[in-house]
């Protein structure tokens, strides 16, 4: 009870901490005209981005580190570290495959170093049909395969309660990819986890720690994204139950501990590119869209879910950017664009409204949820950014003729 509670605590603080951050980068970026990055296009809006005195975000700083890093001594590092988990009677390692160009891609990788993953897949709840094409072809790559499907009557109740609450239709499916993989470790005793990319950019995993830490409570919630929101908060929602809820909590400590759940991220080990991912998945037979997917500026990732158009409309709502920039960002420090071209693309693509998202429109998705376009539309409203948006003289926000908000200034 005492830890529970140290832990409570540590949380409650760390939360404080965190949207007392967010806030003052708010107040920040209001106070020097919304100012972008001078070496990428990240905005200062971008919650937990930090930038040095010549203006330059943490996202690139980091990225400028990675010639002096010595990928050769990963990857026999992280040989080293599998070496302790490799079995010939269970499977070597899970990893959470959602069939996208990541997962395809650490699966691939994984096959092609001569390890045995069992591929754990937490579907997320509108599937697209070319989302289910990747699964299927992600199978082919010659793995065995769980897929784990959330009760869809009550995921949708959640994903409107949090669309409405939270302003992330995506929720749901944030927290599942964290819980399911770790359910799966806990219920077949394979202790490694392999995650992707490492959005800290810090270190290995916790498996690369001579203690060999777990993935407790405590870690998932410093590092799982999760936000300080609770499972437990959805409780008497539409008459949500315990018993609904149980694929959405994570496992009890003591059984993480019994079993040794631990995790690493091929990200440290061997550098990452989402791009060359993308490029090496299709090869053995993922597919991309046709064209640029909605609000974004590529045609290779976040292919899955028909909600994702929502999700990332949210984003730009809230900071000013989307996952056009993302895009952009990544390929500016790889020296694959310009900062002159990727302000073009971000000026056309970012922030475009979710009208349809790949081949369903947006009262596809609306109805799915049990909502409509009026009810959305306020939704939206009430968790845009008013400091960032112009504003017509009545105080709504001012938007183009496509229905997206216009920036107070423009990307520059």
């Amino acid at each position: 009870m005492q830890i529970n509670k140290y832990h409570n605590l540590k949380e409650k603080a760390r939360m404080t901490d965190l949207r007392s951050k967010i806030v003052e980068s708010r107040k920040e970026s209001k106070k020097n005209n919304f100012f972008y990055c001078k070496k990428c296009l990240y905005p200062s809006t971008k919650p937990n981005l930090y930038f040095n005195s010549d203006g330059v975000c943490s996202a690139c700083t980091a990225f400028s580190l990675r010639p002096k890093i010595d990928w050769k001594e990963r990857e026999k590092e992280f040989h080293e570290i599998m070496q302790r988990y490799k079995s010939n009677e269970n499977y070597d390692c899970i990893v959470g495959g959602s069939g996208g160009k990541d997962s395809f891609y650490q699966v691939w990788l994984l096959k092609q170093l001569g390890y045995n993953p069992l591929v754990v897949t937490a579907t997320t709840d509108s599937l697209s049909d070319i989302g289910k094409e990747n699964i299927e072809a992600m199978r082919l790559l010659g793995v065995d395969h769980m897929e784990f499907t959330l009760n869809k009557k009550i995921r949708r109740k959640i994903n409107k309660y949090q669309l409405k609450t939270l302003g992330d239709i995506s929720w749901p499916e944030h927290v599942s990819i964290w819980t399911i993989p770790v359910k799966a470790s806990v219920a077949y005793n394979i202790p490694l986890i392999i995650w992707g990319e490492n959005g800290q950019n810090e270190y290995g995993g916790p498996a690369s720690a001579a203690e060999k830490k777990v993935l407790d409570r405590a870690w998932v919630e410093e590092f799982g994204g999760l936000l300080g929101f609770r499972v437990k908060d959805l409780l008497d929602y539409e008459d949500i139950k315990e018993t609904d809820l149980i694929g959405y909590k994570y496992p009890l400590d003591e059984d993480i501990t019994r079993v040794g759940t631990t995790g690493l991220y091929l990200g440290h080990y061997f550098e990452w590119d989402g791009w060359k991912n993308a490029f090496i998945a299709e090869a053995f037979g993922f597919k991309t869209w046709h064209t640029a997917i909605q609000g974004s500026a590529g045609s290779y990732e976040n292919l899955d879910n028909y909600q994702t158009g929502i999700h990332d409309y949210f984003k730009y709502l809230k900071y000013g950017f989307g996952r056009a920039t993302d895009l952009v960002c990544n390929q500016i420090r790889r020296g694959r664009l310009s900062r002159f071209e990727g302000i073009e693309i971000i000026k056309k693509k970012d922030g475009e409204f979710p009208w349809s998202y790949l081949d369903k429109s947006l009262e596809f998705v609306l109805e799915e949820i049990d909502m409509n376009l009026e009810e959305f539309n306020l939704i939206c409203d009430k968790f845009t950014n008013r400091s960032i948006f112009k504003q017509n003289k009545d105080g709504s926000i001012c938007k183009d003729r496509n229905n997206k908000p216009v920036l107070l200034n423009e990307i520059r």
